[in-house]
């Protein structure tokens, strides 16, 4: 599914196939692209880096995170990610609880999303604007 431009979206498990305890998304995300800072108020992310080099921001500390790297994103701490280099990045996020993964779906079907409204749904809301990627890695 295409999220957003840059952005494809494979849900791989979803909650409803662990009686909602996880999911897990494969994202591919095209050079330069990259989330708004934001927080989830319901789940904890746990990112695996299979390809390229995420740069990662959680709370006041960013880094850049290679293939073969995990890091995990607490619910209700501001992080974002993003593309900063000239190749794909691919990585596969498994959130504990899962059922975030329904807006991913909401997002590819609807031409104009009312963001405010999923926000309140699935608990995740937006807090900044998108992550610095200027530079190569």
């Amino acid at each position: 599914m295409q999220t957003r431009p840059g952005e494809r979206c494979f849900i791989r498990v979803s909650a409803a196939e662990t009686n909602g305890a996880y999911s897990v998304v494969e994202i591919v995300s095209s050079p330069g692209d990259g989330t708004p800072m934001h927080v989830h108020q319901n789940e904890d992310e746990h990112i695996l880096v299979m390809e390229g080099t995420a740069r990662i921001a959680c709370g006041d500390k960013t880094f850049d995170a290679a293939a073969g790297t995990t890091v995990t994103l607490t619910k209700n701490v501001p992080h974002a990610w993003g593309n900063p280099s000239n190749s794909p990045l691919r990585m596969v996020v498994t959130c504990t609880p899962g059922g975030v993964e329904e807006v991913l779906r909401l997002i590819a079907l609807e031409r104009d999303i009312d963001m405010r409204a999923h926000s309140e749904k699935f608990g995740v809301r937006p807090v900044g604007p998108m992550l610095h990627l200027v530079g190569e890695v």
